[in-house]
């Protein structure tokens, strides 16, 4: 049985940093390419970032460009988000999900299996 287990959200203020994590399990994490998503009150799902199962490609939305960075450790089977410089329309809830091939990455029915996800609060 597959699992991915976001953690890491909460509440923090405005120009902030929050780091999340996804733990992955019942699948070759290594196989993977990675993704975040997230959802915000009121809003559609919405791509964040990606990650290639190697780590060797690495893509970004223009909104979390160069405050956002994506990371994966294949041997902790486990995917991070560092976010810098919070700002209040970050706040979301955050989903990770992994994806084996195909299909363009910024495309939610691409990916495979997904997460519960994870609640970040931004106050301002």
């Amino acid at each position: 049985q597959v699992q991915l287990v976001e953690s890491g959200g909460g509440l923090v203020q405005a120009g902030g940093s929050l780091r999340l994590s996804c733990a992955a399990s019942g699948l070759t994490f290594s196989r993977y390419s990675m993704g975040w998503f997230r959802q915000g009150p009121g809003k559609e799902r919405e791509f964040v970032a990606f990650i290639s199962y190697s780590a060797g490609i690495t893509y970004y939305a223009d909104s979390v460009k160069g405050r956002f960075t994506i990371s994966r450790d294949n041997a902790k089977n486990t995917v991070y988000l560092q976010m810098n410089s919070l700002k209040p329309e970050d706040a979301a809830v955050y989903y990770c999900a992994a994806k084996m091939a195909g299909g363009s990455y910024h495309f939610s029915a691409t990916y495979d299996y997904w997460g519960q996800g994870t609640q970040v609060t931004i106050s301002s």
